[in-house]
């Protein structure tokens, strides 16, 4: 409502940034009623990385998200949970929409850009996980659609990128000068077909309990405080069902991606680059 009220509000000056901010679809799962109706149960397909239980402690089982339903999930359980996740994302979805059409309305919907992202996503019984704590795809990998001036319709890209190359890619389509020394870079490139990415690899780390690497195709997760292991193949098993790391066809590649890790600790300043 905030956002509408601002975009009628009639202003002097040609240009403004909106920051709009929605607590869902984050826990408590509780949509509206006519949002939760859209989705009944009983019809939610389980996601085929579905699990009872975790296989391995993976440093964070017991945080607040996942005490939300005992162990060990069963599918009937994990079904509500999806179902109230998918009522939450609708009415997250028709208020952006509300937003949007006050955008139309202004007469500024041609000459702005509009980009959506947000937080990291939660597990709703994947890998038997039900929060955001950790680095499988389900959770890192995060929505990111841009539309607007400078932004071709239609293309798609599976380049690597963080959200903070937002920062220095808002400033290149809208001609200012971006600050030195940013750890973010411009996506602008990709957007204009100039480049097909402007990253080879991607870090996370969530507390001191996980660490990971990626690429275009292969991703590696160490956990650090049991010294376990993953290496999944993205292009193939994008649900990260299947573990090669203790592969003997896969040990030149899990060595060479345990460096690739270590290099981007040590680069970043990770505490745990050294134990």
């Amino acid at each position: 409502d905030a956002a509408i009220d601002f975009l009628r509000r009639p202003r002097s000056d040609k240009s403004f940034f909106l920051y709009v901010a929605f607590t869902a679809p984050h826990d408590p799962r509780t949509p509206p009623k006519e949002f939760a109706d859209l989705y009944p149960p009983e019809r939610i397909t389980l996601p085929k990385n579905f699990l009872p239980e975790h296989p391995f402690d993976n440093g964070e089982l017991k945080v607040r998200d996942e005490a939300l339903l005992p162990w060990p999930r069963t599918p009937e359980a994990v079904r509500r949970e999806i179902a109230a996740y998918y009522g939450m994302i609708t009415h997250l979805d028709e208020q952006i929409g509300r937003v949007l059409q006050a955008l139309e309305d202004s007469g500024q919907a041609d000459n702005t850009i509009i980009i959506f992202a947000a937080d990291n996503g939660l597990a709703v019984g994947r890998h038997g996980l039900l929060g955001k704590q950790s680095l499988y795809d389900h959770s890192v990998r995060v929505p990111l659609i841009l539309a607007g001036p400078g932004v071709p319709k239609g293309k798609r890209s599976d380049a690597l990128c963080y959200l903070f190359d937002l920062f220095p890619t808002v400033c290149e389509l809208t001609g200012l000068s971006a600050p030195e020394n940013l750890e973010g870079r411009s996506l602008a490139p990709i957007l204009r077909r100039q480049q097909k990415r402007v990253r080879s690899e991607t870090f996370g780390a969530y507390r001191d309990v996980q660490r990971m690497v990626r690429d275009e195709r292969w991703k590696l997760i160490h956990y650090p405080k049991i010294d376990r292991w993953q290496l999944f193949d993205l292009r193939r098993d994008p649900e990260e069902i299947h573990d090669h790391s203790r592969d003997p066809d896969q040990a030149a590649r899990l060595e060479a991606m345990k460096h690739k890790l270590t290099e981007l600790q040590l680069q970043l300043g990770d505490p745990l680059a050294h134990r």
